[in-house]
């Protein structure tokens, strides 16, 4: 399978054994955690960093598989220009109208009682603009995946925009709850790996992503998947009691200290270390920190940053969108800190 993805110029890299996350990075870049970019390990023959370790040189992918032939296979979705979409059928509670499909007004008089996956949702949103549900699309790759859920494979070479990956309804981009985009800054597992949940499996008779459909690529430049910076708050645009934080205070940098080196220490673990809460809670405690003028704005943002890539340097774009989030979601509830008697 890695031989026929990179035939089709999608760049790969190994997956953990009987897993969907990547295989470890080894003992040296665990040790002294740097820039994917900067990292040796390829030109050695290496695939540390995850997806940033994805190529289509066959003599790699022939030595990386043969010395283990039970890795699984991902697919860097930014470098192949692939558009997943990544349909989840988990069963959690059903969130709140307003919030299945972001930026949408769902009518009262719309019966939502059914809903329960991200089957449903998207089947919404393609309804609401009169076009066919990508998950019955049986001209573009779908992949069946362990846990029910269905990956939607699409083509976006030929769009001039460069489409990034999204998680979450909560994130700053979601298409809609409980379905994913896998794009750039991602990767997806390719059909046919085996892990311990089950295979994902190619499902219908198609077995290459059809182009990105226009409607589609419209809806995911109006939830903000296009590939521009995410807006950063500035000292022209932070708010008046951000800008009075000055290098911060010893009592703010105590308080925030034991938050950093929860997500630092992340660097031990390359996965199920909880990264993701850690760090946002990080974040959203300096968001209140800054808002309550005891941690300045820039600063907060370089201390999360230096921890986060300290920890996962090889999701740097991810790493960013969490500090963002956790810190406008803290700039909300100013964490006013005790005078010192």
């Amino acid at each position: 399978m890695a031989r026929w993805c990179a035939s089709r110029g999608w760049p790969v890299h190994p997956l953990a054994l009987g897993r969907k996350t990547p295989a470890g990075n080894c003992a040296a870049c665990r040790a002294h955690p740097h820039r994917p970019q900067d990292c040796p390990c390829l030109a050695r023959g290496g695939w540390c960093h995850g997806f940033h370790a994805a190529t289509t040189d066959t003599r790699l992918l022939d030595s990386w598989w043969s010395a283990n032939p039970g890795f699984g296979v991902g697919v860097s979705c930014g470098a192949a220009r692939l558009v997943v979409v990544d349909v989840d059928a988990h069963s959690v509670p059903v969130p709140e109208r307003a919030r299945l499909l972001p930026g949408i007004r769902i009518d009262d008089r719309v019966d939502l009682s059914g809903m329960t996956t991200g089957f449903d949702t998207l089947a919404l949103l393609a309804a609401y603009r009169g076009r066919p549900d990508p998950a019955e699309d049986v001209s573009t790759l779908r992949v069946r995946t362990p846990s029910g859920g269905l990956h939607v494979w699409y083509d976006a070479s030929a769009h001039p925009t460069l489409f990034r990956s999204s998680t979450g309804s909560g994130s700053r981009a979601a298409l809609a709850w409980q379905v994913d985009v896998r794009a750039d800054g991602g990767y997806i597992v390719a059909p046919g790996t085996r892990t311990q949940d089950g295979d994902y499996r190619p499902v219908g008779p198609a077995r290459a992503p059809a182009p990105l459909p226009g409607w589609l690529a419209d809806e995911l430049l109006r939830t903000g998947h296009g590939e521009d910076p995410l807006p950063r708050r500035t000292a022209a645009t932070a708010p008046a009691t951000a800008r009075a934080g000055a290098a911060g205070t010893g009592e703010a940098r105590r308080v925030l200290g034991p938050l950093l080196d929860e997500v630092r220490e992340c660097a031990a673990t390359p996965e199920g270390a909880g990264f993701s809460e850690k760090l946002n809670r990080a974040a959203y405690t300096a968001g209140g920190l800054v808002a309550a003028g005891s941690l300045a704005a820039d600063e907060a943002r370089g201390l999360l940053h230096d921890a986060a890539e300290a920890a996962r340097p090889w999701q740097s774009r991810r790493n960013d969108r969490i500090i963002e989030g956790g810190l406008d979601a803290g700039h909300r509830h100013p964490f006013r800190l005790r005078e010192s008697p």
